[in-house]
C-alpha cells in the first residue's frame, strides 16, 4: 500500500531532554524509508513509534556533529541484525568520510548487509530513478552541512466524469496520453480537455544553518518543509553565533520559498515548551507546526 508520511523520531538539538530525543526523522515514500540524521537513541525510538527498522532503505547525514549522526552505527547494526536483503544507500558530505567509517565500524560484528555510500562533493542531483529525485545543497553552518530535497515527478490525472461523459476508455487512453490528441466519435479529443497535471510531492529538509540562499532554494515550493528553529527571536544573537536559526527566521525562509506547510524542529533544551516557537513563526506563516517525538505528519493536499 502506498504510504507518504513523516515521523518525528526526535526533535532536540545538541542536548536531549526528558521529552525530546536527539533529532531523527523517517520519511516513508511508498516502498522506501528515508531516514534523516539519526541521532543517539534512534533505534529505540523506532520501537516507541511502532515502526520496523527494516523499512529504512536510505540514510542521510546532513553533517557530522554528534546530534545528527551518533545513531548511525546502531541503526546499521540493527539492519545488519535483521539481515535486510535490500541495500542501504547512505548519503553524507564527502569531507566526513572518516567519521562515517568510524561510526559504521565502531564495534565488532559480522557484516550481513550491503551499504552503498554516496559521499556528496558538489551540489545538485544525487539520485533520480524516475520515482523521485534527491537533491543536495550546502548550507551555512561553518562545516560541510547539506540540505536535502526529495521531489516526485508531476503526474497526469484524468477527469473521470468527463471521460464517462464522452465515453472514452480502454487502449485509446494510452494513445491520447502519448499523442496529446485523438479522433473520437467524429471530433478531436485533446488531452487537456479530459485531464490535468498533479504536482508531485516535494519534501525539504534544512537544519543547522543560518538563513542563506541555498536554504531557500532547497525548500522552494515544498509541500512539507522540515526546518530547524533552535531559538526564539530574543536569542537571535546566539542563533547567529552558533550558526542556527530562530523560529521567526525559519518562518521567513518558508515564506520566501513559498512552501505549503512548515514543521519546526531541532529545539534548544532551554525551551521546555515549544508553543512560543510555534506562535513566533505563525505570526508571519500561519501553516506551521512544531515537531514532537513520535508525531506523524501526512503530506498536505
Amino acid at each position: 500500500m502506498s504510504v507518504r508520511d513523516l515521523t518525528i523520531l526526535g526533535c532536540s538539538s545538541q542536548q536531549q531532554t526528558r521529552h525530546r530525543n536527539h533529532g531523527a526523522y523517517l520519511l516513508r515514500w511508498n516502498e522506501e524509508g528515508l531516514l534523516f540524521d539519526p541521532g543517539e537513541g534512534t533505534q529505540r525510538q523506532f520501537i516507541f513509534a511502532d515502526l520496523p527498522p527494516p523499512c529504512v532503505t536510505r540514510i542521510f547525514i546532513s553533517h557530522f556533529h554528534g546530534d545528527h549522526c551518533l545513531g548511525l552505527g546502531s541503526m546499521l547494526l540493527r539492519l545488519n541484525l535483521d539481515k535486510v536483503l535490500h541495500p542501504i544507500q547512505c548519503y553524507y558530505p564527502a569531507s566526513g568520510k572518516k567519521f562515517f567509517d568510524r561510526l559504521r565500524y565502531a564495534c565488532l560484528y559480522r557484516e550481513n548487509i550491503e551499504v552503498i555510500e554516496h559521499p556528496v562533493r558538489k551540489e545538485g542531483i544525487v539520485h533520480d530513478d524516475g520515482k523521485f529525485r534527491i537533491e543536495a545543497a550546502f548550507l551555512d553552518h561553518g562545516v560541510d552541512n547539506i540540505g536535502w530535497r526529495v521531489t516526485e515527478p508531476d503526474v497526469r490525472k484524468f477527469h473521470k466524469d468527463k471521460l464517462q461523459q464522452i465515453g472514452l476508455s480502454g487502449p485509446l487512453m494510452r494513445t491520447l496520453e502519448q499523442e496529446g490528441k485523438i479522433p473520437f466519435k467524429g471530433h478531436i479529443v485533446h488531452l487537456e480537455e479530459v485531464s490535468y497535471l498533479r504536482s508531485g510531492d516535494v519534501f525539504a529538509y534544512v537544519v543547522d544553518t543560518r538563513p542563506c540562499p541555498n536554504a531557500v532554494a532547497i525548500a522552494r515550493h515544498a509541500k512539507l518543509f522540515l526546518c530547524e528553529a533552535t531559538y526564539l527571536e530574543q536569542e537571535r544573537n546566539l542563533a547567529h553565533e552558533y550558526m542556527h536559526m530562530t523560529a521567526l527566521q525559519a518562518a521567513n525562509l518558508a515564506l520566501e520559498a513559498e512552501v505549503k506547510q512548515l514543521i519546526l524542529t531541532h529545539f534548544s533544551a532551554r525551551y521546555r515548551d515549544t508553543e512560543p516557537l510555534r506562535r513566533e513563526a505563525a505570526a508571519i506563516f500561519p501553516n506551521v507546526f512544531v515537531a514532537e517525538d513520535l508525531k506523524r505528519f501526512e503530506f498536505p493536499r
